[in-house]
């Protein structure tokens, strides 16, 4: 097989029974199921060739939803239609210039300030608490909500409930991309049903309100409320959650003192967009993304089956990172120092790329700048974090620091 397209080593997916060096393999040790593509001329080809390799897959459970999960889902009218990240119809162009004309570069220039007051205001509340109790968390405190009201605003949505936006959201993230039980299934199908209410209730109200949002747009372009809805579920996830991983990934990073950047050289503007652009080519919070063969095709050389699901490799993470022969999983801490895919390809290319991608980039390096400015002298406290180790999101899910020189 061409090198540019091969199976993961082993990691926690129980789908297929041999390991990468074809031994058998017992469910603690299962390998990717996917076809996963890493060398970046092959991803690049995957993505710009949407008609033969089909974004259809790319918002579904990774884990297939049990009985009970559904039941609850479906008593809410839970229904994600493909919209715009898995629409591979002829629908797809004209929704997403709906949705560019929120993410223009005025737009986005426009919002810096905003940005920042945001950012300097976590930062310092966050460096007060510091200088009370000696300790503090950085995810909750800086990274966690600038992301999300900076979203809301951008797509003309009220500011509410913020606390359960972001449970929401890594509860969705973790029922759609994650591996969960079918106990730990019907609570995060519980969590995502209260989100669709929720959701379904905002688009309402939003078709009515004055002004412009992106709602009401959508709905003038003739998107029925599912539509709009599905849309919306993971627009408001994707929109935020993966900044807050970023800006996360990050800091942690600069903490740990693995980065190419100092804690000091972060706090000015050109280390901050250094650090950032390292991790989203090295370790991005979104470092792999799914296609589907839509027919017979080829790859670099090889013939790809029709229905063969891919895993794109955008930067370095902890499923499809090699495995030395014999090892059972990849260790977290080795995600941070993978082989970098290339930063031109962490947002996607061709029709489906991000359209955040230089809102997300500009966020995470503002906030980072604003917290290395504000806590000059903090250092990581315990052991290594728990991380959120999904199929294709990954970061830090706590930063404790306390007090330190740096």
């Amino acid at each position: 097989m061409n090198p540019a397209m091969m199976t993961a080593g082993p990691a926690p997916l129980v789908q297929e029974e041999t390991d990468v060096t074809g031994q058998t393999a017992g469910a603690d040790r299962a390998r990717c199921p996917y076809l996963v593509v890493r060398d970046p001329d092959a991803v690049r080809d995957v993505l710009h060739r949407p008609t033969d390799f089909s974004p259809a897959n790319a918002l579904i459970a990774v884990t297939p939803l049990a009985g009970p999960a559904l039941r609850v889902l479906q008593r809410v009218r839970f229904a994600l239609p493909p919209v715009l990240a898995s629409n591979d119809t002829d629908t797809h162009a004209g929704i997403r210039k709906v949705v560019a004309g929120f993410f223009t570069p005025a737009t986005v220039a426009a919002m810096v300030p905003r940005i920042r007051e945001l950012a300097r205001e976590a930062a310092q509340n966050t460096a007060d608490q510091l200088h009370s109790s000696g300790q503090v968390e950085l995810v909750q405190t800086v990274a966690a909500f600038t992301p999300a009201v900076v979203m809301l605003e951008l797509l003309g949505l009220p500011v509410r409930d913020l606390a359960d936006l972001k449970s929401w959201g890594l509860d969705s993230m973790e029922l759609f991309w994650g591996w969960p039980d079918e106990a730990r299934q019907l609570e995060l199908a519980r969590s995502a049903a209260d989100f669709y209410v929720w959701l379904r209730k905002l688009v309402a109200e939003s078709l009515t309100a004055p002004g412009r949002n992106l709602f009401k747009s959508l709905a003038e372009h003739g998107l029925t409320r599912p539509e709009i809805c599905s849309l919306g579920y993971f627009l408001l996830i994707a929109g935020q959650e993966t900044t807050t991983q970023l800006i996360s990934t990050t800091l942690f990073r600069l903490l740990e003192g693995s980065a190419p950047v100092s804690w000091k050289n972060a706090a000015s503007e050109s280390g901050s967009q250094t650090m950032v652009r390292h991790v989203l080519a090295t370790e991005s919070s979104v470092p792999t993304w799914r296609r589907v063969a839509a027919y017979d095709t080829n790859l670099a050389g090889d013939p790809i089956p029709a229905g063969a699901e891919i895993l794109l490799e955008l930067s370095g993470n902890h499923i499809t990172a090699p495995a030395a022969p014999g090892s059972s999983s990849i260790p977290a801490q080795a995600a941070g120092h993978g082989q970098s895919t290339g930063y031109g390809l962490v947002f996607g290319s061709g029709i489906h790329r991000c359209l955040g991608a230089k809102l997300a980039e500009l966020e995470a390096a503002i906030v980072v700048q604003e917290v290395a400015t504000a806590l000059t002298a903090i250092q990581l406290r315990g052991d290594e974090p728990e991380w959120i180790r999904l199929l294709s999101f990954q970061a830090p899910r706590t930063i404790p620091v306390m007090n330190g020189v740096r």
